[in-house]
């Protein structure tokens, strides 16, 4: 090694040698500080997408207008759309904490293609602002909804252009970040890393790869044609001129349902790898788990259709997506299974990471059983487009997503930075997140049962009580999330440092330094057991 080549330790903190200041973070290569950055633009986006939330609650406290008018409203309720979905949800687990742990489970020192990483957060960077700058040019907000459904898409004079462009770059994003994960996984696994000896949130990753790699180019497909309709007219989803609408429909759900994939598979990943560590037992079924992951990928992609049964498809292709939605069920059940069989008669540690584990499968479960309501055709013809769709959406993607992705932060974080929050304060809010949380969404199931529809500005005074207890529920569910990260944040930056292992877990990025040098490992790894052997780990 030459003298002017700098050591990690020269490095610093994920240091980059080739740039100061904060132009050593956004041109830097390392997967650490990459992850870091999609990390903090996440949290930026969450924040905004939840202030847009409360507004919406507030406009819906009472009938008629009460803070903005209704095309203000439709603006709202589409921005907090596209941010959550496309800004948080898609991205927040696989490429914040995909790139900060994945490369150390695995014993690599990188991911396959640094430069590419590097690039796929430039391009999430850069479609964010092409969507923030939708807001204030062309027309104004767009106003269609986070689906971008034609014809209305098509003709609103709103900015929906810039907004299906900003879409378009944040699917290629998704598409390089998965093509990076899936060749890190094959190529770049320690000696003696083995595909079963993968810990299960690397394969829920590798799962959602793939899903992103195959299915995201459908949205881009999409949204481009969406432009070419706005811009030249082409009339393909117009009727009269030969179009059809239910085509786009088609075409986004393709997409859209396997996205959903891409956002809670990484979750129940998450789950997967803290659980053991918290029950201090082994991984019930590890191969079942895998075989899981792998299967609702690919069910997942069979069941768009799901969301058009009103749309006027034929008896038999209802027929058959309704059923494929009631196979998706059963390998998301084997993981609910395998996780509660790995808590029984383990010694359970009842910290912060683990309560909000728990909060995901409590919330994932009633998502997924109201789902079925969804799923059969006869039920759905009567709730489809009401709050009951938007409650149990909430459930899924918020308490399950959401609360893997609080979940991971509690338990990551404090590695990476090598400080702890307060845990107390963590606890109290993890419980007001979760009551405020429980208020605000079976309140929309309950007024989506009663008839009231989705999207709508106003609504019949009947309505009113209900909404207001939705309303209080957001102010709780707000106050709970302003705890936690105050209380994170304060932790990680200013709290006690502690060893390299804190929660006593068995896998690669617990065996190295907090935070972790800027390559990782100072010798390759040799793996000889599994992720979740703490026997062998010397752990008990």
């Amino acid at each position: 090694m030459s003298e002017t080549t700098p050591t990690a330790v020269d490095r610093g903190f994920f240091g980059e040698a080739n740039y100061p200041g904060i132009l050593g973070w956004i041109f830097s290569t390392d997967h650490k500080r990459i992850g870091l950055l999609y990390f903090w633009c996440i949290v930026v986006f969450f924040s905004v997408g939840v202030l847009l939330g409360l507004l919406i609650r507030l406009e819906l406290f009472a009938p008629g207008e009460t803070i903005m008018t209704a095309q203000t409203y439709n603006a709202a309720f589409t921005l907090h759309g596209v941010i959550m979905i496309f800004l948080f949800i898609i991205p927040g687990i696989p490429a914040a904490f995909g790139n900060l742990i994945m490369p150390i489970q695995l014993g690599a020192r990188d991911v396959a293609f640094p430069k590419l990483n590097l690039m796929s957060w430039w391009l999430y960077v850069i479609g964010a602002a092409l969507a923030l700058t939708s807001l204030f040019t062309g027309g104004g907000p767009p106003d269609t909804g986070w689906t971008f459904y034609v014809p209305f898409s098509a003709q609103t004079s709103t900015n929906v252009s810039l907004a299906a462009v900003a879409v378009f770059i944040l699917g290629f994003s998704s598409i390089l970040t998965g093509l990076n994960f899936v060749t890190t996984i094959h190529r770049l696994r320690a000696e003696g890393m083995t595909w079963m000896r993968i810990p299960l949130f690397t394969w829920s990753l590798y799962a959602t790869a793939w899903i992103q790699i195959l299915a995201t180019p459908v949205i881009g497909i999409t949204v481009a044609l969406l432009f070419v309709e706005r811009i030249v007219g082409t009339g393909l989803f117009d009727p009269t001129q030969g179009g059809d609408p239910i085509m786009f429909q088609h075409l986004f759900w393709i997409y859209s349902h396997p996205a959903v994939y891409i956002m809670i598979l990484p979750g129940m990943g998450v789950v997967s790898d803290i659980i053991p560590v918290f029950a201090r037992k082994p991984a019930f079924g590890y191969k079942a788990i895998v075989v899981s992951s792998l299967a609702i990928a690919f069910a997942g992609s069979l069941v768009w259709a799901h969301h058009m049964y009103t749309s006027g498809m034929s008896d038999m292709a209802v027929l058959v997506f309704s059923f494929l939605t009631f196979i998706v069920a059963i390998p998301s059940a084997i993981k609910v299974f395998n996780w509660l069989a790995t808590l029984y008669q383990g010694s359970i540690l009842l910290d912060p990471p683990l309560l909000y584990a728990l909060s995901f499968i409590l919330l994932f479960t009633i998502g997924g059983l109201t789902g079925l309501v969804l799923g059969a055709a006869a039920t759905d013809v009567h709730v489809h487009d009401t709050y009951f769709v938007v409650g149990h959406f909430h459930f899924v993607m918020f308490g399950g997503t959401g609360m893997a992705f609080f979940a991971a932060m509690h338990y990551w974080l404090p590695k990476i930075y090598g400080r702890m929050y307060d845990k107390v304060v963590a606890t109290v809010a993890w419980g007001v997140i979760l009551i405020g949380f429980c208020v605000l969404y079976i309140s929309m199931k309950v007024v989506g049962m009663q008839g009231m529809p989705r999207r709508y500005y106003d609504y019949i005074p009947e309505f009113t009580g209900i909404n207001q207890l939705a309303t209080v529920g957001s102010w709780i569910l707000a106050f709970g999330l302003l705890l936690m990260f105050v209380n994170l944040f304060r932790g990680i930056f200013k709290g006690e440092p502690f060893g390299s292992n804190p929660w006593g877990g068995a896998t690669l990025e617990w065996q190295v330094p907090s935070p972790p040098p800027t390559e990782n490992f100072d010798d390759d790894p040799v793996v000889t057991h599994g992720p979740y052997d703490y026997k062998k780990a010397g752990i008990l």
